[in-house]
């Protein structure tokens, strides 16, 4: 099975792509994750963002690894544990500038289907284009999404739970940023696919949102029996 999760950021997709994949014994495939190793290899080598060629050949060379437990999800690039590199401001928005390149969305989408296919068991895989490019044909479909203002009173309070300076002001700029540019870039832009399950989550806690999630699966599988 293979389930994809798709939405603007801070909606609750890594939270629930996780908890969705613990539950059904799923392989847990964060692609926004993906992106930011990338991002950080290509900081990294001293090479800019914009330079699309030298990025993609980053994106190209450099051996990406996701291992572990959904909730303990670990990120290597070239046998080097990124887990909490990545998970900066700074490789969030260099994420976002890696991820409008063609050239690197064409190598991270063909890796994403590699694993996602050679899964087991199948999987759940969250990003902004999965239902859309990545996984066209997925059994199921969800996309979460939330008001940037909910979006960005959660994002602010777990960056305050984690000790990292910002405000909401800030946060809340940061998230109309990110939807701008994930909204308008050329290739494979968010979008809501046909058949996706819409979930706004603005109102809701996890265990709701959850509750919804697997009522949908339930409900395919009980079709698909």
């Amino acid at each position: 099975m293979i389930i994809a999760i798709d939405g603007p950021s801070g909606a609750g997709k890594s939270t629930l792509g996780k908890m969705l994949a613990k539950k059904l014994g799923l392989l847990y495939l964060d692609t926004g994750a993906m992106y930011r190793a990338v991002a950080l290899a290509v900081v990294r080598k001293d090479i800019a963002l914009e330079d699309q060629e030298a990025a993609a050949n980053i994106a190209r060379q450099a051996r990406i690894e996701l291992v572990g437990e959904p909730e303990s999800l670990k990120v290597f690039v070239d046998d080097e544990d990124v887990t909490a590199e990545i998970r900066t401001l700074e490789a969030a928005q260099a994420a976002s500038i890696v991820s409008s390149n063609s050239a690197v969305r064409r190598i991270m989408v063909e890796h994403q289907r590699q694993m996602g296919l050679s899964a087991p068991n199948g999987c759940v895989l969250e990003g902004r284009d999965i239902g859309s490019v990545v996984f066209p044909s997925a059994d199921i479909k969800f996309f979460l999404t939330a008001r940037p203002e909910a979006r960005a009173r959660r994002r602010f309070e777990e960056d305050h739970a984690k000790g990292r300076s910002s405000t909401y002001e800030q946060t809340l700029a940061e998230i109309n940023e990110r939807d701008r540019r994930d909204v308008s870039r050329d290739d494979s832009p968010l979008t809501i696919a046909d058949d996706a399950v819409v979930i706004d989550t603005s109102e809701l806690d996890l265990a709701e949102v959850f509750e919804q999630m697997i009522a949908v699966v339930d409900g395919v599988k009980s079709e698909a029996a």
